[in-house]
């Protein structure tokens, strides 16, 4: 008779981890109804809404560990709050020993163990709150720890991180279908989920029968128009680092200004006053952020751009104007390059990253705002779009599947699908600028009408009433 192979032994020590896990979860150590953890695998400072859902907890009396990478400094509020409490994960460098495939999955079980050992070192929590993506492997991950732990799991679905993959390797590849079965399997999992969109909590409920709550990104309250003096201190700041904001030569007699030398491209300060004025035949702002990936392609920007050049060289009575694309990522590089060859007269592009405080005041200065955000499964809204229309500020956006759930084609920017149809709407929107006549400022006026929700509104009436569930 066969020996009976080692599987009885590994089955039997799963299930008996797995009766631990669970016993532990029924013997909830008492004091921990009011800590949560808000968890990403990825940079604090680059993951707005999950610094948003700590700020919301701790406005209402929750202690909380906001948990993962350090990379970029997130808002002071978060820094400020005495109910915060940072918890650092250690980031895992690409490994370049073998084939990618044997570095994916070493890398997925190294980053299993790192998140698993700092979940298991913070103090108790009644709810782990976690963004997915990226879910491989914070999803599992987290819902082993909250067995440990006996807390809650809550995931705020942004996107699905296999549509994410498909980007780089098409949506038959291996990696790509063991990803979707993941995170179908452990979706299922969670306690409570929310998700970006309507259409996206469709979708979770036909497709992986996750039943979740939409909570729409709102603008946080420091999302709002610039004050003009406030708009100079920050054109006089990032024109020490950057030549657009700099005073162009033809400005220099545009008006008779005492103290000239507190003058940036867009505006002047009166040396004897002391008032703020708009720089005379200023150009026109326009901003773009991005994390510089696969679902964006800003070429489509660029080529807009050089069709705006030839408007004004057939002689289009539009402004010069200065192009702010923020952010970082990994295709940075690539796009400055293409950047770089471009030979624009009246066009100026800079690509700066900014502090998590001078983002909101630029997009408050800004005259239009762009968005080449498309989705990679149609079902997630650009933060970015929100955050803008937080400022007051008009968007043109790219067409994809759900985007009509923001932006409303004509009524508060303009949707396109290409570079030319950008470039019409561009020239469209700046003819006579700054006229306060025409779509542009009748699209601002519009979004200053609408008072849409902020985010700890939206939040106090979605969220808060899961959490307040007896547990």
């Amino acid at each position: 008779m066969a020996a009976p192979g080692p599987w009885p032994a590994v089955t039997g020590a799963v299930a008996a981890l797995l009766f631990l896990l669970l016993w532990r979860r029924r013997r909830r150590r008492a004091g921990s109804a009011g800590r949560v953890c808000v968890a990403v695998l990825g940079d604090l400072g680059r993951s707005p809404r999950m610094q948003y859902h700590a700020l919301a907890l701790a406005r209402h009396g929750r202690e909380v560990a906001l948990l993962g990478y350090l990379q970029t400094r997130p808002h002071r509020d978060v820094l400020r709050s005495e109910n915060i409490r940072l918890v650092p994960v250690a980031e895992l460098r690409r490994l370049r020993v073998g084939p990618k495939l044997f570095q994916y999955v070493i890398k997925v079980l190294v980053q299993s163990v790192q998140l698993l050992y700092t979940l298991l070192r913070i103090d108790q929590p009644s709810y782990i709150l976690l963004q997915n993506p990226p879910g491989l492997p914070s999803i599992a991950v987290a819902w082993v720890a909250g067995l440990w732990w006996g807390s809650k799991l809550i995931v705020d679905w942004h996107n699905y991180g296999y549509t994410i993959m498909s980007l780089s390797h098409g949506r038959n590849h291996p990696l790509v279908l063991i990803a979707k079965w993941y995170e179908k399997l452990f979706g299922r999992l969670s306690d409570y989920n929310l998700c970006v969109t309507d259409a996206m909590k469709k979708d979770l409920w036909g497709n992986f029968k996750i039943k979740a709550v939409t909570l729409y990104d709102k603008p946080a309250s420091f999302f709002k128009e610039t004050p003009l003096d406030l708009q100079h201190d920050l054109y006089m700041k990032l024109a020490k680092d950057y030549e657009p904001f700099r005073p162009r030569k033809l400005c220099f007699h545009s008006r008779a200004v005492h103290g000239s030398a507190d003058r940036s491209a867009f505006t002047e300060r009166d040396g004897r006053s002391g008032n703020v004025l708009s720089t005379r035949g200023r150009p026109a702002l326009l901003i773009s952020s991005t994390s510089w990936t696969e679902d964006e392609d800003f070429s489509v920007l660029l080529r807009a751009l050089e069709d705006y050049e030839r408007f004004i060289e057939e002689g289009a009575k539009l402004p010069a104007l200065v192009c702010v694309i923020t952010g970082k990522g990994p295709l940075k590089d690539y796009y400055n390059g293409l950047i770089q060859i471009l030979h624009l007269k009246h066009i100026q592009i800079c690509t700066p990253w900014l502090e998590a405080e001078d983002y909101p005041l630029l997009l408050g200065s800004a005259d239009l705002g762009v968005c080449l955000h498309k989705s990679s499964s149609g079902l997630d809204l650009p933060m970015k779009v929100v955050d803008m229309f937080g400022c007051c500020l008009p968007v043109c956006a790219i067409h994809f599947e759900c985007l009509h759930e923001l932006v409303k084609h004509n009524e508060n920017g303009l949707i396109f699908r290409d570079s030319k149809e950008l470039a019409e709407q561009l020239k469209m929107l700046f003819l006579d600028f700054p006229s306060l006549e025409g779509k542009l400022h009748s699209f601002r006026e519009n979004l200053r009408a609408s008072r849409q929700l902020r985010w700890d509104q939206s939040w106090d009436q979605t969220v808060l009433p899961l959490l307040g569930n007896k547990e």
